[in-house]
């Protein structure tokens, strides 16, 4: 437990009321009608959204996550969440313009637009649940695990007490200001949280136990975690932690912020924008700063707490008020921030605060549009007032938040939740792709497989069956090879289920493709019919963008990759492959540019 100075103090309460007022202040014109309280009238720039979004994966549980990763996998341990800028990127310039021209509220109002019949309804209605609630609500928790451990290490507060504390305001906030508040205070927080955690990587990485950046890379507890890569001779960590995640993972799992094909609270943003070009350039923005720069200072605090807790039992000795029950590497991250100096402390406090504000506030409203227009107005009162609905909004925040917060005293540790929200979604990933490409997918491709990926992963997760077939020391198969069976029976599943089961009216195809324009050889069958019909859906003749886009994608993760690589290459004084991957940015960057100008005039 540390002691809190005045200057500590006055930094955090500076924070909280700027950001009570911001949502105060907008709480008239965020209420006064449902899309400016979910949307913000569709008028935000690019980079306010682009922020906002940075700001969002910005969240107290992250830098545990990668605290637990790097303890225990090493740096290249990160390769299960680096894997998904694929997923990112391929939102970036082929979906974004995709749900900007759909022009829905959220994104599960594209089964409106994309499906028909009662198989669409229940779909719409079962994932407002299945998502607003239960896996926002599961997401949430995690966010609000992250800051009862910091809490009580770094404050000595009991889980109920930061439950408390830390989801009174954001929630209060969350509910007054709407989606504009939202973003509006993302736009400070991100800069606090950037300068809490760089700041407190430099002290500490400082601070006498470590002695400094030189000592820190060469002591013994550090010096095997430090690769980028995998080590090449570990055939288990090569394909646990490279070759899944950049194989199969990215595209095959739903995740949230990393939604293969776009989705969730990134939809939301995207759906936000004032145009397709500002749609994709917020994601843009958004990926260069979630994967090649904002790790590092986390990461170097990981490091550092494995010479000041090399294990578990050194954080439990320094630590003896944690129950075993929150005890786990993740707490390392908060251990370390035990350390830093009074004003420090405070703006890194604050950045934590922050952190878990902007998370909790976005997942609270993007939950809460799920909730409205997707179960509420299409279920119980298709007929409710603009005022009903922005009601309806706020009592549901607060229902989130409760729900989030009991659900939070009852779990362990981030990395637990990670895997739990990784398998159930699996399988799923390949729908969300297609399903803008392929006419032939349809309401029940995706009954099939968000029910068939949940059971299997219940099946393997809580039953004697997965230890048969995937234990670690027992099992008939390798244990990585869990994921993929997941991932490939869940897929069969599916595929089955489409070609058993009718396809959707030419009506809502001819519709869709209409609205959204998707292109491609997938839906030449829809175009065809029509122009027999003599019905124009097609609006003009340019090429198919695509294939840019998909090359975009790549040029786009050389260019983060090689950002990333350079500045973790510069921290460890490798300099000749800093220049090496700064040269390959460059490289990739000035073909991205030109291969951008193809994907942008087919946009125009």
């Amino acid at each position: 437990m540390i002691s809190l100075s005045t200057l500590d103090y006055a930094l955090i309460i500076l924070f909280f009321s700027i950001t009570l007022a911001i949502g105060i202040y907008v709480s008239k014109k965020s209420g006064k009608n449902s899309s400016e309280f979910f949307l913000s009238g569709r008028t935000m720039p690019w980079w306010l959204l682009g922020v906002s979004m940075v700001a969002t994966t910005f969240s107290t549980d992250t830098p545990n996550l990668v605290t637990d990763i790097v303890r225990t996998n090493g740096v290249s341990g990160n390769w299960v969440w680096w894997a998904f800028l694929l997923t990112g990127l391929l939102t970036v310039f082929v979906y974004a313009k995709l749900w900007r021209k759909s022009n829905v509220k959220t994104d599960l109002e594209f089964y409106k637009l994309r499906y028909g019949g009662k198989p669409a309804e229940f779909l719409r209605k079962f994932r407002a649940v299945y998502l607003g609630v239960i896996f926002n609500v599961i997401t949430m928790s995690a966010v609000t695990l992250a800051a009862i451990k910091i809490g009580g290490i770094m404050l000595g507060l009991e889980p109920w007490q930061t439950v408390i504390s830390a989801g009174l305001i954001t929630v209060v906030f969350s509910a007054l200001g709407g989606f504009k508040g939202v973003v509006y205070t993302d736009f400070i927080l991100f800069f606090v949280a950037m300068a809490g955690a760089i700041g407190a990587a430099y002290y500490l990485i400082n601070i006498p136990e470590v002695g400094g950046l030189d000592a820190l890379l060469a002591n013994e507890n550090v010096a095997n975690k430090l690769s980028i890569l995998p080590d090449f001779s570990d055939k288990n960590a090569i394909i646990t932690l490279l070759i899944i995640p950049l194989a199969v993972q990215w595209w095959s799992s739903w995740y949230p912020g990393a939604e293969p094909g776009g989705g969730g609270y990134i939809a939301q943003r995207m759906l936000a924008a004032k145009d397709e070009n500002h749609a994709i350039g917020a994601t843009f923005f958004f990926n260069i700063m979630h994967y090649a720069l904002r790790p590092w200072p986390w990461i170097l605090v990981a490091l550092a707490s494995l010479v000041v807790f090399p294990d578990l039992a050194s954080i439990q000795e320094a630590f003896p008020s944690i129950s075993d029950d929150k005890l786990g590497h993740d707490l390392a991250y908060s251990a370390m921030l035990t350390k830093l100096p009074s004003g420090l402390l405070g703006l890194v406090l604050a950045s934590l605060i922050a952190a878990y504000m902007s998370t909790i506030s976005t997942q609270l409203n993007w939950g809460s549009s799920y909730l409205v227009f997707d179960f509420y107005k299409q279920q119980i009162n298709p007929n409710a007032s603009e005022k009903k609905l922005v009601a309806v909004g706020r009592i549901s925040t607060v229902i989130l938040m409760v729900l989030s917060a009991a659900l939070a005293l009852l779990l362990q540790n981030a990395m637990q939740i990670f895997d739990l929200l990784l398998v159930f979604g699996a399988g799923t990933g390949l729908i969300f792709i297609l399903r803008w490409f392929w006419w032939r997918i349809n309401s029940w491709s995706e009954i099939t497989a968000m029910f068939a990926s949940g059971i299997i992963s219940i099946l393997l997760k809580l039953t004697p069956l997965g230890e048969t077939l995937f234990g670690a020391e027992n099992g008939i198969f390798e244990s990585y090879l869990q994921y993929p069976f997941v991932v490939l029976v869940t897929t069969v599943i599916w595929l089955i289920a489409t070609f058993m089961t009718q396809p959707e009216s030419q009506e809502v195809l001819q519709s869709f493709y209409k609205k959204t324009q998707p292109g491609g050889p997938g839906w030449s069958k829809v175009v065809n019919k029509a122009t027999i019909n003599n019905i124009t859906i097609k609006e003009n003749t340019e090429s198919w963008s695509v294939p840019s886009g998909i090359l975009a994608m790549l040029l786009g993760c050389v260019l983060i990759y090689s950002c990333m690589f350079a500045t973790g290459y510069w921290i460890y004084g490798e300099y000749k492959s800093a220049i090496i991957t700064i040269s390959l940015a460059i490289i990739s960057g000035f073909l991205l540019i030109k291969t951008w100008k193809k994907v942008k005039a087919n946009i125009l």
